[in-house]
């Protein structure tokens, strides 16, 4: 699916969305704002939205059964959800992303993850958006058991960035959030950037990306100890909390992402001098 099913795993899952369209609903997703890169409608919302068979916790434990470390989940987030998906019951995008919040903040509650991490991919592309953004994702972040993070990236289809815009218009959604730390894309970004984020609330954790997942090309550890120093002379190596790629990995092939992987740490060893 388009995204990795980051919308479909949803959509097909949950009741009140269709998920097949006409031709005229499809020609009028594709003239919207913010969908023309899309090629299917991933849902059309038609009645109130139920759980159906999603079961975030099954999924979960699956992964907890397995794992030899502390893990992360992930879950979509609701204003990048509702934004893809066709309304046609609810008031508002803004009604439909609250219910979108509610019903996944019910199966959050019962996940088991040491971390769960709500990602917004749209988001970034439309910062006039942030204030219901922002208490829609909360009612997520605040069922979260463990640490509860937030992902924000301007997408990645097809090794390019979807969304334009800056990370400043940003810094008050992100002061805002009840989040543990962020996970936040900067490889491929200015490196003016990190200054904004000498604005972000002290207590909240900062991920920083140092790794470039829109392409095939393998950094090498001196490229990545040399992004952490870079942040690090700016923000202050007390702000932060992770370093990561600037994205996942599954639109890479198996052995890019794993050397990808590898040099992220080398990198950081280095940077650290073991």
């Amino acid at each position: 699916p388009e995204a990795n099913g980051m919308i479909e795993y949803f959509s097909h899952r949950l009741t009140g969305i269709r998920t097949d369209s006409t031709f005229e609903e499809r020609e009028a997703y594709r003239a919207q704002k913010g969908t023309a890169y899309r090629i299917h409608v991933p849902g059309v919302v038609e009645e109130t939205i139920g759980h159906g068979d999603l079961d975030l916790p099954s999924a979960c434990n699956r992964i907890g059964r397995i794992a030899t470390h502390p893990f992360k989940f992930t879950v979509t987030g609701p204003h990048m959800l509702a934004k893809l998906l066709v309304n046609k019951h609810y008031k508002s995008v803004e009604q439909m992303a609250f219910a979108l919040a509610d019903i996944l903040a019910e199966q959050i509650k019962n996940l088991d993850a040491d971390v769960v991490q709500i990602d917004e991919a749209n988001l970034p592309g439309h910062p006039e958006e942030w204030e219901w953004a922002a208490e829609a994702i909360n009612r997520m972040l605040d069922a979260v058991k463990g640490k509860p993070a937030v992902h924000l990236c301007f997408g990645n289809y097809a090794a390019r960035s979807v969304q334009k815009g800056s990370w400043k218009n940003l810094i008050e959604y992100m002061n805002r959030l009840h989040a543990d730390h962020l996970v936040l894309e900067m490889a491929d970004r200015p490196r003016e950037e990190i200054e904004f984020f000498k604005e972000v609330r002290p207590e909240i954790g900062l991920g920083i990306g140092v790794v470039d997942i829109k392409t095939t090309q393998v950094e090498s550890p001196e490229q990545v100890a040399a992004s952490i120093e870079h942040t690090a002379s700016i923000l202050g190596l007390e702000r932060i909390r992770y370093i990561h790629p600037d994205c996942g990995l599954s639109k890479l092939k198996r052995f890019t992402a794993d050397a990808k992987i590898e040099v992220l740490a080398k990198g950081r060893d280095l940077f650290e001098g073991r």
